[in-house]
């Protein structure tokens, strides 16, 4: 895999260009339908540099991330299972659709903010005619919470930490998907508990909207 690390190299080249923006919103793009190459380190190095304009580039590849994304679900929809073999390796396949099945729309969630590959996810969605809307707006979440993290560290922190989030972003992203999934979790518990908590008087709250 030499050859992807030399492309990811020639691919930071274009950070102080005057190609720097659209080499991020193409390598961005991509990265949701093909590119195996992740936007991060490039995005992380453009902020840097346009410390200022961080959370602007966050959202500008966030944008096209889920563009990208868009175009990966309509030719899974429209193309099947065929274009999934050609593009991705059979192993993401299968795991993928284990995901599908078991979490929905959980696993484009997941799929958008950690470093699992996002494509997979977004080719099989189609593939399994996973509904668009629900689609377009768990990615614009998760890739917005992704991308809009780096720009915020950036901002607030410069240069100084580069290279440390360069070096833990997987586990950042591991770490705060999970903390995001686990409030979601306790949030939802916290609901139908009070849902089924009985209400003063002995009835649940259902039971006693019912009440003349």
């Amino acid at each position: 895999m030499a050859w992807l690390h030399e492309l990811s190299d020639w691919l930071l080249g274009f950070a102080e260009s005057g190609w720097a923006i659209g080499i991020l919103v193409l390598s961005t793009f991509t990265e949701s339908i093909f590119n195996p190459i992740p936007p991060d380190p490039l995005l992380i190095a453009i902020a840097v540099l346009q410390p200022h304009n961080a959370i602007w580039l966050a959202l500008l590849a966030t944008g096209a991330s889920v563009a990208g994304a868009f175009v990966g679900h309509w030719l899974g929809g429209r193309l099947g299972r065929p274009i999934a073999e050609r593009l991705l390796p059979e192993k993401y396949i299968l795991r993928g659709e284990a995901l599908f099945e078991r979490y929905g729309v959980w696993a484009i969630l997941i799929a958008a903010f950690t470093p699992v590959p996002y494509k997979v996810f977004a080719i099989l969605a189609g593939v399994l005619g996973f509904d668009r809307k629900l689609f377009l707006i768990a990615s614009l979440i998760g890739r917005g919470a992704r991308f809009l993290l780096i720009g915020v560290l950036i901002l607030a922190f410069g240069e100084e930490i580069q290279a440390w989030v360069e070096g833990n972003f997987a586990w950042i992203t591991g770490v705060v998907g999970a903390a995001i999934i686990a409030a979601v979790i306790a949030f939802i518990g916290y609901r139908v508990w009070r849902a089924k908590r009985p209400a003063p008087g002995g009835a649940t709250p259902g039971e006693e909207a019912k009440t003349p």
